[in-house]
């Protein structure tokens, strides 16, 4: 749910919150030796502005990290939703039955999550002409990096297809698979010709054991949400100099330490006591705040709101 709300965010360009969402539909499947795809389908407010969309996530945590992925997050507007159906039927979707009052105008975010493994039939062959693109689809890019997708009309004529099939069965996952393979092109092309070379402006960057001691920074720092940790601590684990981690994680995920761990905190925070239910002062103690004031403090810095309204909501 948090990435269909991060992408839901983009296009309405303003926070959302969970309790604003009316999920009319939701569809997961895992196609074997393939790709992972979820569908949700929001009703849309009257009141919202919301734009077509379109993300590329890289997410790299390590030369050989299980939780490597490549992410394709797309949010669309202007297709409606059939109470009697999963999906729009014909005479809603063309808008033929002007009366039916099981219509609803919604908004679907899709999800593909393609794995190491699966891009890895795709690797180049050595001694082929490669560019930036193969170092993402292989994960030798060193940074985690999220980019904005133009949706063209190829773009859109896939998601159409694969939101609006007659396939079931194996025929099903046989046309989707082919359907996400052209998705992941025609996202890639959007990269093809720019300069995403791996020039740092430190250094020291440009050597691998150093990225990777930054990399796992990144993941220690995950490690700790409830445990806070120095940065002397932090450089200790990953045995880098303070001053190294601190230039390095700037430049490599585009944040401070700080900054980038406070994010993390108050999202999980968010998480705990909207989707879990716990109450200000557990949340507090979780996440290792000495006084329920110092959190509510944070809270209300990185979401506009104390943590005791969002459990009124």
């Amino acid at each position: 749910m948090q990435e269909a709300t991060e992408i839901l965010e983009l296009a309405r360009k303003e926070p959302v919150m969970y309790n604003e969402l009316e999920l009319l539909h939701e569809r997961s499947q895992s196609i074997p030796g393939s790709v992972q795809y979820t569908i949700y389908r929001y009703r849309k407010m009257p009141q919202w502005g919301v734009e077509d969309v379109g993300m590329l996530v890289y997410n790299r945590e390590g030369a050989k990290h299980k939780n490597n992925y490549l992410e394709l997050r797309f949010c669309l507007t202007g297709n409606v939703y059939c109470q009697e159906k999963e999906t729009a039927c014909r005479h809603c979707k063309y808008n033929e039955g002007l009366s039916c009052s099981n219509k609803q105008a919604s908004i679907d975010v899709l999800r593909f999550v393609f794995s190491p493994t699966h891009l890895s039939q795709f690797n180049a062959p050595a001694g082929k002409n490669k560019n930036h693109t193969d170092d993402v689809v292989r994960f030798k890019h060193p940074a985690s990096f999220s980019k904005a997708i133009q949706l063209c009309n190829r773009t859109r004529s896939v998601l159409d297809t694969l939101l609006n099939h007659p396939y079931s069965g194996s025929m099903e996952n046989i046309f989707l698979n082919a359907q996400m393979q052209m998705l992941l092109l025609y996202s890639l092309e959007c990269m093809v010709g720019e300069r995403e070379e791996m020039v740092f402006s430190c250094k020291f960057l440009a050597n691998d054991s150093d990225r990777e001691k930054i990399e796992k920074a990144r993941e220690v720092l995950l490690q700790h949400i409830g445990e806070p940790i120095t940065i002397k601590e932090l450089s200790r684990k990953v045995a880098i100099n303070e001053c190294y981690l601190k230039k390095g994680f700037k430049e490599m995920y585009g944040t401070t330490v700080f900054d980038f761990y406070q994010v993390q905190r108050m999202e999980h925070a968010r998480y705990l006591l909207y989707e879990k239910g716990l109450s200000v002062t557990e949340v507090s103690l979780l996440l290792g705040y000495s006084s329920i004031s110092h959190f509510s403090t944070a809270f209300k810095k990185h979401t506009g709101i104390k943590p005791c309204e969002l459990l009124l909501r």
